[in-house]
């Protein structure tokens, strides 16, 4: 079975709801809405469709479809510059230590942030993968895709990364680190507030959240045991990310708490092994596996393969990934492998 990624369309509108339904809440980026959905879509449709080479306010939305069926069993999104439409806050954790002589003590105490320290990056996000198609390396796909669509577009996004991980939701869909922090400000639940921000953007936390520093220690335990703790379901993309170079430094999501990780766009590491060459008319003798892209925006497809590099420059990828990509002896590719 083989799998593609390629740029969303119009009509991916429900396989991209079904999908949404599944996230169980507290993902932004995939909301379990039909017309919230179709904005999507149609910003990003925009966004391929513009010839113009420059960084903008562009979203991207790839989805992930089995090449056989064309069942849509994944998706991903990349905004080129955030805090366009609207700004992009974060909470920054910050330390502070005191020292009192006649008590012959030093304190040391942490304190949330309000800022838009990020705003001009780029953000990898939106990622999820169909329960049914959680093996065989497809989570790696859906993430590294995203790499190669930036090195093959690198115009067109920032020379710094950015990607939000969700924060600890219970299954009941409350978030302590909400329900400690900014809640108190706002008198709606997390839901409420996570699918207002989805639908609305977030200007109303602009408008009430107050802007003094927060103190760690007047916060409940609940939610200071949550400050920069992803998900349980977002430990495996936080893994994803660290092997690509992202590093935490110390910036948290708003809404859930969750750690929002950071990295030059150049030192991605996929992007910095990625390689442009041709295409060999044969199958790799041996190889390494990897992944393989083709395409200028609405035509780019990527996927998995074994890749063997060739003295002439050419490389030798599987012939069910050059029947996935649509290419052919002597057609360009972008490729990594790790």
């Amino acid at each position: 079975m083989t799998y593609v990624m390629r740029p969303a369309r119009p009509d991916d509108l429900e396989a991209m709801y079904e999908m949404a339904k599944l996230t169980g809440g507290g993902f932004t980026n995939l909301p379990a809405n039909r017309p919230a959905l179709e904005a999507k879509l149609a910003r990003s449709a925009e966004a391929i469709s513009r010839t113009s080479d420059e960084l903008a306010d562009d979203l991207f939305v790839l989805v992930l479809e089995d090449a056989e069926t064309g069942a849509i069993r994944g998706t991903c999104q990349i905004f080129s510059r955030v805090g366009m439409s609207w700004p992009f806050y974060s909470y920054r954790i910050t330390s502070h230590t005191a020292y009192s002589r006649e008590l012959d003590r030093t304190f040391r105490n942490q304190s949330l942030q309000f800022v838009t320290d990020l705003e001009g990056s780029s953000e990898v996000g939106g990622l999820f993968l169909h329960p049914s198609a959680r093996a065989g390396g497809l989570g790696l796909l859906l993430a590294r895709s995203r790499y190669l669509f930036i090195a093959m577009h690198r115009a067109r996004f920032a020379d710094r990364l950015l990607a939000e991980l969700r924060g600890i939701v219970d299954g009941h869909g409350n978030s302590p680190f909400w329900d400690g922090v900014a809640g108190r400000f706002f008198g709606m639940s997390f839901r409420e507030a996570d699918d207002f921000n989805a639908l609305n953007g977030n200007q109303f936390i602009a408008d009430l959240m107050p802007r003094h520093p927060i103190y760690t220690a007047m916060i409940s335990d609940d939610a200071r045991a949550a400050i920069g703790v992803p998900h349980e379901s977002g430990r495996p993309a936080m893994r994803m990310l660290e092997d690509e170079g992202f590093a935490w430094e110390n910036y948290i999501d708003i809404f859930d708490g969750g750690p929002t990780m950071t990295i030059r766009t150049d030192s991605v590491k996929t992007i910095a092994a990625s390689q442009r060459a041709t295409v060999d008319s044969v199958d790799p003798a041996n190889g390494r596996k990897g992944i393989v892209a083709t395409g200028h925006l609405a035509d780019f497809r990527c996927c998995l393969s074994r890749i063997q590099a060739n003295e002439d420059g050419s490389v030798a990828i599987e012939a069910r990934a050059r029947q996935a990509l649509c290419v052919a002896a002597d057609d360009s590719v972008c490729w990594a492998t790790r």
